[in-house]
């Protein structure tokens, strides 16, 4: 597929792109002139080299570095809804690389690699903040695995280390490290090159590169059915009429096997709801991002002052996405059990997202047995993380024909050769 690409680019910027003067921003505000889309409108054609379904960050990075490194525009980036309406646009956005596996540990290690350089390559300021990430341990089992995973991400050249509670106090003040709390913190698992970043920019920045490159985006189209003739990929049916392609993607979140279904390729795959919280916004006081196993919660304070809960998958598979009293009464009472001093917080919003868990809560990626139909699906909670390091090189396995190295341990036929890729010990919390 190198350089397949035709780029009908209809006012693409030369594969850069926008950038705007200070003239422009001064020109704009005075005269109230409207500034262009990010992405534009397209009639949807019968043709295209790739269909890429799922218009996420992963399907959106996958589209922006095809156009990008491999010059392959002639693309179509498919979504039922709208750009990032998805598990893109509900995730707490948090980022880090401290997994437990050596596989996991490099593969997100480049994305977090990816992301710091994010806004210099996208033009677009994706609000990065690199503030750590701290996971707390509450027994000794809990402070074994984090001294485990500290020694396998120094080996990787990854940054973490085990810290006590003395310096857990003094990156978190609030922080209720005393011998009287009812999960006392044994220490840490302290992972610098952690943080957080908008998660809408992200996606409205690949979007908006992989537009100047001829990508062409749809919105509101949905994949009824994936055509497939003597063991290949032919094409897509959508809400919008048939479109023929050799090459089908699924980037797809929450529904990624009921899309790889229509391709008659099964993924071992259970679809979950995670339910996340926001506060109102308070005096910024929480640098680092906190995690605790042990209570399945997390927290984090955004550039607004908003602090952002979250917790583990509920207990049972749906495609729900509404919150629930049961959720929110549960993850207060643990959050206030790490930081008691919250306790007059309001909360002002919740939501759900889908998450795709699989047996090893790792991903799966690469080529299918049905010629041309890939996939980059089962992300559980950890998708978003993995956005950047997931274009970047399903692109280059889309482009080249051969699996790239820092995806080839998550490939679809692990499972039957018993290859497994544990990542629960790292991810089971979700982030």
């Amino acid at each position: 597929m190198a350089g397949a690409g035709r780029g009908h680019g209809n006012g693409a910027t030369n594969g850069r792109s926008p950038r705007y003067s200070a003239w422009d921003l001064a020109r704009r505000g005075l005269t109230g002139e409207a500034w262009p889309p990010a992405w534009r409108k397209h009639e949807l054609r019968p043709s295209y080299d790739v269909v890429i379904i799922g218009g996420g960050v992963h399907g959106l990075a996958t589209a922006h570095y095809l156009a990008a490194n491999h010059g392959i525009t002639d693309v179509a980036v498919l979504d039922k809804g709208y750009i990032g309406g998805g598990g893109s646009g509900r995730n707490t956005a948090i980022l880090r690389s401290n997994y437990l596996t050596p596989e996991g540990i490099a593969f997100y290690d480049r994305s977090l690699e990816l992301y710091r350089g994010l806004a210099a390559d996208l033009n677009f300021n994706v609000m990065f903040s690199q503030r750590g990430h701290m996971t707390l341990a509450h027994n000794d089992a809990s402070l074994r695995t984090m001294r485990w995973r500290a020694e396998v991400n120094k080996l990787v050249g990854v940054d973490s280390e085990v810290i006590d509670p003395d310096e857990v106090a003094k990156l978190v003040p609030r922080m209720d490290v005393s011998s009287e709390a009812r999960y006392p913190i044994l220490g840490a698992l302290w992972h610098p090159p952690g943080g957080i970043i908008r998660h809408d920019a992200v996606v409205w920045g690949y979007a908006r590169g992989a537009d100047s490159r001829g990508v062409q985006i749809h919105q509101n189209t949905e994949v009824l059915g994936i055509d497939v003739v003597a063991g290949r990929v032919t094409g897509v049916q959508t809400s919008r009429g048939a479109v023929s392609a050799p090459i089908v993607v699924n980037c797809t979140a929450g529904w990624s096997s009921l899309i790889s279904d229509m391709a008659g390729v099964e993924m071992p795959v259970h679809t979950f709801p995670l339910q996340a919280a926001v506060t109102e916004p308070v005096q910024p006081f929480l640098d680092p991002v906190v995690v605790s196993g042990t209570l399945h919660v997390y927290v984090s304070q955004t550039d607004r002052g908003e602090l952002v809960f979250g917790a583990s998958v509920d207990p049972f598979a749906s495609y729900s996405t509404r919150g629930s009293l049961e959720f929110i009464e549960g993850l207060a009472g643990h959050v206030l059990q790490l930081m008691p001093s919250l306790h007059n917080l309001r909360l002002l919003r919740q939501w759900a997202g889908l998450c795709d868990m699989t047996p090893d809560y790792s991903p799966i990626m690469g080529p299918t047995p049905v010629e041309g139909f890939y996939v980059d699906v089962g992300w559980g909670t950890y998708g978003f993380k993995a956005g950047p390091v997931s274009g970047e090189q399903m692109a280059a396995c889309i482009a080249t024909g051969a699996t790239p190295e820092l995806i080839a341990p998550f490939a679809l036929s692990r499972f039957a050769a018993g290859e497994l890729v544990g990542e629960k010990g790292a991810a089971a919390v979700g982030h």
